[in-house]
Order: C-alpha cells, then sequence, then structure tokens
C-alpha cells in the first residue's frame, strides 16, 4: 500500500488543499481592497460528505471501496475545483467595493491556523506510521 492511498492522509491533503485555495482567494482580496467595483470573495466552506466524494474519486453512489473486510480503503483524487462565492465582510463603500481589511485579515489568520493544525496532523500521522513499522 502506497502512503498516498492511507484515508487519513488524503483526507488531510484535500483540506490543506481546501486551505491552500482560500489564502489565494484571500489574497486576491486584500490585493484588490482599493479597485473600484471589486466584490470580495470566498470559497465555500468543505463539508465531510463533499471531502469524501472527492477522495472518493467524485463517485457520488458508491459507498467506500474495502480491499479487505478489516480495512477500508479510499483512492486519492487530484481534484481541486473549489466553489467561490462572492462574500462581502461589509456594505461597498462609494467606488462599489466590498473588501474590508479587517475581516480578511482575520479569515487570512484562521486559515493559516487551521493549516498548521492540519499539517501538523499530517506529520505526526506519518511519525506514528514510521514508529509502528520501526524506522523512528
Amino acid at each position: 500500500m502506497q502512503i498516498a492511498d492511507i484515508p487519513l492522509l488524503g483526507l488531510l491533503r484535500e483540506r490543506m488543499s481546501w486551505l491552500n485555495a482560500r489564502q489565494d482567494t484571500l489574497s486576491q482580496n486584500v490585493a484588490n481592497a482599493d479597485s473600484p467595483g471589486y466584490l470580495a470573495r470566498d470559497l465555500k466552506p468543505l463539508n465531510f460528505e463533499d471531502m469524501m466524494k472527492r477522495v472518493n474519486g467524485g463517485d457520488t453512489t458508491s459507498a467506500l471501496t474495502t480491499t479487505d473486510p478489516h480495512h477500508i480503503g479510499i483512492a486519492a483524487s487530484q481534484s481541486n475545483g473549489y466553489d467561490g462565492q462572492d462574500s462581502p465582510d461589509t456594505e461597498a463603500s462609494i467606488t462599489g467595493n466590498t473588501v474590508s481589511l479587517e475581516a480578511e485579515m482575520i479569515k487570512v489568520s484562521e486559515t493559516q491556523a487551521q493549516f498548521a493544525a492540519a499539517t501538523n496532523l499530517y506529520s505526526k500521522a506519518i511519525s506514528m506510521m514510521r514508529t509502528a513499522i520501526g524506522n523512528p
């Protein structure tokens, strides 16, 4: 079994990919804070069912694939097409811009903390596997 085929790691990679895409979207908002008519954007939050669909290859009708009665395997997906949405933090200014720098910076900080937590979990999972196979 490849490390990439481990369900927990696939879900963590999917979460980190979403957080990376969100950080890109938020940075565009900050960069366009003074652009007339710019509407603040954000990504729709991932829910667990959507993450499982992505990691399971986008198949919405099938259950988890089992290779052994005692194991559950999930095929990893390379899809990164997250849904965006307009997310005005404040009312539009006179120029039509809806970006609030304070709100965007709070979102950036939250996203950064969530990414750090996901990478920490990923690192701990790899460390536990290395210990389990006797290669600390």
